[in-house]
């Protein structure tokens, strides 16, 4: 006696099998993203002093990896509200890291959307191990900030990571290598000492007026 299967029967668990596989890809990859030509569409508003800033999200929140930093920064950069949280999602998913910033958001800072324009602008920190070229992971917080930007009234604004090597504004080519992860947070209104400037126009006339 020997069993087998109608090829109806077959043509039936193929179909199951792949539409099974296909489930599975769609879980493991990330959805819902941006990648950095559509970043760059976007006309991110560009931060004056992305060093400052970074600097003041870093002293403030002392990130460890996988920390995101969302910040609500006013019209001339000032730190108006922020928060931070340790990412607890198992896939990468856009939609669902626009709702873990949303609710940050919500938390800390009323929404503009009675504004006919945006005002405030956010800023989102991103403290993860590796290198800092943009990953599929990077793309899909860029679609969460940005989205969640538009649910509650405010101007989309740079998406930073933080490595080991230091911190870089996507899509701006704006790094540096302090703060990084791991490295000691300075103090809040700290400044680094600027070199003497020497020469030009008013150095001369100081000068000729000292020598009165």
């Amino acid at each position: 006696m020997t069993f087998g299967f109608a090829p109806s029967s077959v043509a039936s668990m193929s179909a199951s099998l792949m539409r099974a596989e296909r489930s599975a890809d769609s879980v493991n990859r990330p959805t819902r993203l941006l990648d950095p030509a559509e970043w760059a569409a976007a006309s991110i508003p560009l931060l004056r002093n992305p060093r400052e800033v970074v600097s003041g999200l870093h002293t403030r929140h002392r990130p460890i990896p996988q920390t995101v930093v969302i910040a609500v920064l006013d019209p001339d950069e000032r730190l108006r509200a922020s928060a931070s949280f340790v990412r607890r999602e198992s896939t990468t998913d856009g939609w669902t890291f626009r709702n873990a910033l949303l609710f940050q958001l919500r938390r800390v800072i009323p929404h503009d959307l009675r504004r006919r324009t945006p005002v405030r602008t956010a800023v989102m920190l991103y403290c993860r191990e590796g290198d800092t070229r943009w990953t599929e992971e990077d793309g899909a917080w860029m679609w969460g900030l940005r989205d969640a930007c538009t649910l509650h009234g405010l101007r989309c604004g740079a998406y930073i990571t933080m490595t080991r090597d230091g911190w870089q504004v996507l899509g701006e080519g704006r790094a540096g290598r302090r703060p990084s992860m791991g490295s000691v947070a300075e103090a809040l209104g700290a400044e680094e000492p600027s070199a003497p400037r020497t020469g030009g126009a008013a150095t001369e006339v100081l000068r000729r007026a000292a020598a009165r």
